[in-house]
C-alpha cells in the first residue's frame, strides 16, 4: 500500500484573521452558520499557519460527537471562498452517511449531490460537488479521477480507515485522489495497521503499544480527543454498567458446560459465555432491555424527555429477535433498521427526529451516524476492536444541554472491559468521582484485561446454545469492578444523580443498579401490553436542498414521460429525444434544478 503523499504546489494564503477567526462568513441565501467551538478553530488556525505551506493531506482525529463534520465544511468553505478550490468531494462509508453530509453541507451553505451514481458522468453545473461512498470509488476509481481533477478539488475522506476495509479499496482511493487538489482525512479514533497495508494520505509512527506487535499507529495532524471534549463539555461522561450471568452451552461431544461471563477460565470459554449470554433465547438479553427501559424512564422523568436508547446487534437474525424482546419487556415496539432494507435511511432519519425510544440496529447506527437523542446503548453483539467500541460508544456522548450523561450496557468480559476502561480513565481524569471510601476497603483484586479472545488451537465449531441468566455486576472505576458492597439502599433523591460522575461515588451508583435489579428480574418474566403505534411524526418544514429538489423533479419527469408515450403513442425514447430538443440541456441525471423544472413544465404541457 501507498505513504502518504507529498505537498501540492504552493498558493497563496490569506490572512490568517481572513480564515479562521468566528464563525463561518455567510454567503447571500445562506443559513446562518453557527460559531465553531474552539478545537475546530484550533485544527484551522493549524491548517492555515502562515508560518507553513499549506498541506496538501490533512488528518484529523477527534472523539465521536466532537463535529468533525462542521470542521470539514468549514474548512471546504474557506477553501471555496478563497478559490483555492472550486469543488468538494465527500467519501462516506456509507448511503445514509451520503445524505447526512449533504444536508450539512446545504446548511453551511455548500450544494453537494449524494445521488450521484457511477453510470452519470459529469457533475450538475448547479452542485459544488458530490458524496459518494468508498465501495462506489473501488467501482469505479477513474470516473471519480476525472471527476477530482476536471477541477480544483478538496476530497474529504469520511473514516479514512474504511480506505483500509480492503487492499483494492485503499488502492482506488489512492488511483481516484492522488491528483486532487488537497485532501481532508477524518477519523474518531487512531488506528493501527500492518507496515505494508498503509492508507494512502496517512502518516504513520511505529506503535510501541502492548497489543501492536511492532505494526504502526496513524499520525494525526489534529488530535482531539474524548478527555479534551469531556472537559470542553462538548460530549457527555459515560457510565459503564457491567452485566454478568451463568451461560450454559453443550459442546461438539455432547457435554453441558456452565460459566460466569466475569469468571470465564480461558479465551475459549469466555467466548462462548459471551455468544451464549447473546443468544435471544436466554434470559440475559431481556434482563438488559429491561435495565435499560429502566434508565430511559429515569432520564424521561428528569429532563431528558426524548431520551433514547440503542440496542446493537451482531447480525440482523439477532437483531430482529431482539426487536421483539424489546416488545415484549418493554410494551413498546422499537424501531428496526437493517442494511438492506432500503428505507434503511429514511427510518434512521425517522427516528432521530421521532420521540420513539428503542432502536435495534447491527451496524448502521454504529458509526457517523448523528442521533444526539440517544442516551443508551446495550452491547449485544460480538465486536470486540478499539476502533468499533469507540465509534458505537460515540452515538450516546454528542451532548446538547449541561448535566447529560449516557449509559452504556455490556457484557462483563474482560475484552470489553478492557476497552471500556480507557474511556472510564478519561472520564475520571476530567470529572473524578467523589472518594467515598478509602482505598483500603476497595477491591484492589482489579481486571485481568486480556487480549481479545482468539480461537484456541484444536477447538472445534460445534455448539449449541442452551441457557443464559442476567445479574448486574458492577460499575467501572479506576479501571476496577465497583460492585457498592454493604452500603445502605439509595434513596430516592440520591437516584436522580445516577450516570452524573462528580455527584454519586461509585460504590452508590453500583449500589443503585444492584438495587433496582430484584425488580427488572420480576419485569422480564411479565409480558406488557403493546401500545397501539401513534400518528407517524410530522416532516420538518425546512427549504428542501438542491439534490433533493433534482431527485424529486428527475422522478416526477419519469411519471409525465410515461403519460405523455401512453397517451400519444410514442415510445419513450422519442418522448425523452423531444424533450432534450424542446429544452436543451445535458441528460437528466446531470442536469440542474432549473433545466429539469423546464422540462417538468413542458411535459405538463404536453399532457
Amino acid at each position: 500500500m501507498v505513504g502518504p503523499m507529498s505537498t501540492t504546489e504552493h498558493e497563496p494564503q490569506l490572512a490568517l484573521a481572513d480564515t479562521i477567526s468566528g464563525p463561518v462568513v455567510d454567503a447571500p441565501g445562506v443559513p446562518a452558520a453557527r460559531p465553531l467551538r474552539a478545537w475546530q478553530n484550533a485544527a484551522l488556525e493549524k491548517y492555515f499557519d502562515p508560518a507553513r505551506e499549506e498541506p496538501a493531506d490533512y488528518l484529523v482525529t477527534a472523539t465521536p460527537g466532537a463535529g468533525k463534520t462542521t470542521f470539514a465544511l468549514a474548512l471546504a468553505r474557506r477553501l471555496l471562498d478563497s478559490r483555492r478550490v472550486d469543488r468538494v468531494v465527500v467519501v462516506a462509508p456509507t448511503d445514509h452517511l451520503r445524505t447526512q453530509w449533504a444536508e450539512a453541507a446545504h446548511r453551511a451553505g455548500i450544494e453537494l449531490d449524494p445521488t450521484m451514481t457511477n453510470a452519470v458522468g459529469p457533475v450538475r453545473p448547479d452542485m459544488k460537488g458530490y458524496v459518494t461512498t468508498y465501495a462506489q470509488v473501488a467501482g469505479h476509481p477513474m470516473l471519480h479521477r476525472a471527476r477530482a481533477t476536471a477541477r480544483k478539488s478538496l476530497v474529504i475522506m469520511d473514516e479514512i480507515h474504511h480506505a483500509g476495509d480492503g487492499l483494492s479499496w485503499g488502492e482506488a482511493v489512492f488511483e481516484a485522489f492522488a491528483d486532487a487538489r488537497r485532501r481532508l482525512s477524518l477519523t474518531g479514533t487512531p488506528f493501527r495497521t500492518k507496515a505494508d497495508e498503509r492508507i494512502p494520505f496517512v502518516a504513520y509512527v511505529e506503535d510501541d503499544s502492548p497489543e501492536s506487535e511492532g505494526g504502526l499507529r496513524s499520525a494525526a495532524d489534529f488530535t482531539y480527543g474524548y478527555k479534551d471534549a469531556l472537559g470542553d463539555g462538548v460530549v457527555r461522561p459515560v457510565v459503564f454498567a457491567a452485566y454478568t450471568g451463568v451461560s450454559r452451552w453443550r459442546n461438539s461431544a455432547g457435554e453441558v458446560v456452565a460459566a460466569s461471563l466475569t469468571d470465564a477460565t480461558t479465551k475459549s470459554v469466555e467466548s462462548l459465555a459471551w455468544k451464549t449470554a447473546l443468544d435471544p433465547r436466554g434470559d440475559w438479553v431481556p434482563h438488559v432491555i429491561a435495565a435499560m427501559d429502566e434508565r430511559l424512564n429515569h432520564l424521561r422523568e428528569h429532563g431528558m424527555h426524548d431520551a433514547a436508547g440503542l440496542v446493537l446487534a451482531s447480525d440482523q437474525d439477532d437483531a430482529r429477535a431482539y426487536a421483539k424482546i424489546v416488545q415484549r419487556v418493554t410494551g413498546e415496539k422499537p424501531a428496526l433498521i437493517l442494511s438492506d432494507d432500503p428505507k434503511a435511511s429514511q427510518k434512521i432519519s425517522e427516528f432521530a427526529e421521532s420521540d420513539q425510544r428503542f432502536v435495534v440496529c447491527v451496524r448502521m447506527i454504529s458509526e457517523g451516524v448523528d442521533v444526539p437523542r440517544a442516551a443508551c446503548l446495550a452491547w449485544m453483539t460480538s465486536y470486540r476492536t478499539p476502533l468499533f467500541f469507540a465509534q458505537a460508544v460515540g452515538r450516546v456522548v454528542r451532548s446538547r444541554a449541561p448535566g447529560e450523561s449516557a449509559t452504556v450496557f455490556l457484557p462483563a468480559v474482560r475484552p470489553l472491559l478492557a476497552l471500556a476502561a480507557e474511556m472510564e480513565t478519561d472520564r475520571n481524569h476530567v470529572i473524578p468521582p467523589p472518594a467515598s471510601v478509602s482505598s483500603d476497603e476497595v477491591d484492589e483484586g482489579g481486571l485481568d484485561l486480556l487480549p481479545p479472545p482468539e480461537r484456541e488451537p484444536g477447538e472445534k465449531k460445534e455448539y449449541e446454545a442452551l441457557e443464559a441468566q442476567a445479574e448486574f455486576a458492577h460499575v467501572l472505576h479506576g479501571g476496577k469492578a465497583v460492585t457498592g458492597g454493604e452500603l445502605p439502599p439509595v434513596s430516592v433523591e440520591e437516584a436522580d444523580y445516577l450516570g452524573l460522575p462528580g455527584l454519586l461515588s461509585p460504590e452508590q451508583t453500583a449500589a443503585l443498579l444492584s438495587q433496582r435489579d430484584a425488580e427488572i428480574r420480576k419485569r422480564t418474566a411479565v409480558s406488557r401490553p403493546v401500545e397501539e403505534p401513534g400518528p407517524e411524526p410530522a416532516e420538518p418544514e425546512q427549504e428542501d436542498a438542491a439534490w433533493h429538489t433534482a431527485a424529486l423533479l428527475r422522478k416526477e419527469i419519469h411519471g409525465l414521460v410515461g403519460r405523455v408515450a401512453a397517451g400519444r403513442a410514442m415510445p419513450h425514447a422519442t418522448v425523452y429525444s423531444t424533450l432534450r430538443k424542446a429544452v436543451p440541456g445535458p441528460p437528466s441525471a446531470s442536469a440542474s434544478v432549473d433545466v429539469l423544472r423546464r422540462r417538468r413544465d413542458h411535459l405538463l404541457s404536453m399532457v
